[in-house]
């Protein structure tokens, strides 16, 4: 899915996966001292604009442009502020131990990029920084079979297993990294029970 699908998703007036932030990652990052975090292909904004609502330092990227736009409205309108670049995950540079967080929150790169991407994010993280992970299991095709409402990639080498994530972040501890059946009620294209791989680490 390239920025054309993004931008013409996102530039309907409602919020795709609707203004509220993720549970599993509002619930993470309120247990940890706010610093600087980074988002990855963030959309429309809702998870970065929470965290900068927490008090955090927030960066954030992604492809499409609509998603910026959306996302800046939310910011103004909660009264916070983010800082949000438009460009792909092979584009977006960063000093290295930059980030005492990163947030990969359905970030479903394109298996060409994916891995280099996780690697580098190792690398921007800070020593005892977090990497926070929720995003689609491969089990979720068949979830998706039932009810195409869950959403999520169609394509198999977008989703995620637990043995891609360990080979990927093997350098870190890992604190949480499980598959699990949820309920999502995130905007329009986020609903019903859907299969998720989540995954914590750290430096």
């Amino acid at each position: 899915m390239d920025a054309e699908f993004w931008n013409n998703r996102y530039q309907e007036q409602v919020f795709a996966y609707g203004e509220e932030p993720n549970e599993f990652l509002a619930d993470e990052l309120r247990k940890l001292k706010p610093g600087k975090i980074l988002f990855a292909a963030e959309g429309e904004g809702r998870n970065a604009v929470f965290a900068a609502e927490l008090g955090w330092e927030v960066w954030a990227f992604d492809q499409s442009k609509e998603g910026q736009k959306k996302a800046i409205e939310l910011a103004n309108k909660r009264g916070v502020k983010i800082n949000y670049l438009v460009g792909d995950a092979s584009e977006i540079n960063w000093d290295f131990s930059s980030f005492d967080a990163i947030a990969l929150i359905y970030s479903h790169l394109p298996p060409s990029i994916r891995t280099t991407f996780h690697l580098r994010s190792i690398d921007l993280l800070k020593n005892e920084g977090h990497i926070i992970m929720e995003g689609f299991s491969l089990n979720n095709l068949e979830y998706v079979a039932k009810n195409p409402a869950i959403g999520g990639p169609k394509n198999p080498d977008f989703l995620f297993s637990i043995a891609m994530v360990e080979q990927d972040f093997h350098t870190l501890q890992t604190l949480v990294l499980e598959e699990v059946e949820i309920e999502l009620h995130e905007g329009v294209y986020h609903n019903g029970t859907g299969c998720v791989i989540r995954y914590i680490g750290k430096k």
